[in-house]
C-alpha cells in the first residue's frame, strides 16, 4: 500500500507553563490554555466546563521518531516499541492527551490534565464519549478501566 501524506493547519496553541519536557504527571497536575484561533470559537458552542475533551496536538519540538523506547524514559524498564507506549518519539509527531475543561473565556478554553508543552500546536479537540471505550471482547460491554498498566 502507498503511504499517503497529508496536510493539517492547526486551529490554535496551547499555553502552559511548561516550556520543556517534564514528567507528564507533573504537567497533567497543572492547568493550561487552549487558545484557539476567532475563526473557531463557533466550534466550541456545547462544551461546559466539566466536560472531558481530547485534545490534538503535534509534537512540533521532538526531533526524532524512535521505534523502541524506554517506557517513560526510565532506563531501569525495559525498552518496547512506541506504539506500546505513550512516548512523544511516534513516526508521526501528533499527541493526543484527555483533559478536562475548567472554563471557557471567548476563544479560551482553560483545562486540566494537558501534558503539551506552551505553544503546541492544535490539531483539533473532541469531546470524550463512551464510544471512546473498547468493548469487552466476550460481553460487549463496554469496558470501564482500559488503560494499560
Amino acid at each position: 500500500m502507498d503511504r499517503k501524506e497529508w496536510m493539517f493547519q492547526s486551529i490554535g496553541y496551547v499555553r502552559s507553563r511548561f516550556s520543556e519536557w517534564t514528567e507528564a504527571d507533573v504537567m497533567r497536575q497543572e492547568e493550561s490554555e487552549l487558545v484557539l484561533d476567532p475563526e473557531f470559537v463557533e466550534g466550541l458552542e456545547g462544551l461546559q466546563p466539566g466536560d472531558i475533551l481530547m485534545v490534538i496536538y503535534v509534537l512540533d519540538r521532538v526531533k526524532e521518531a524512535r521505534l523502541k523506547v524506554h517506557p517513560r524514559g526510565d532506563h531501569t524498564r525495559p525498552m518496547k516499541g512506541v506504539f506500546a507506549t505513550r512516548s512523544q518519539y511516534r513516526p508521526n509527531p501528533i499527541g493526543l492527551t484527555g483533559v478536562r475543561v475548567v472554563a471557557i473565556e471567548g476563544n479560551v478554553v482553560r483545562v486540566r490534565g494537558l501534558d503539551a508543552l506552551d505553544g503546541s500546536p492544535i490539531l483539533d479537540l473532541k469531546i470524550a464519549s463512551d464510544l471512546d471505550r473498547p468493548p469487552d471482547p466476550e460481553t460487549g460491554e463496554t469496558i470501564e478501566e482500559f488503560a494499560s498498566p
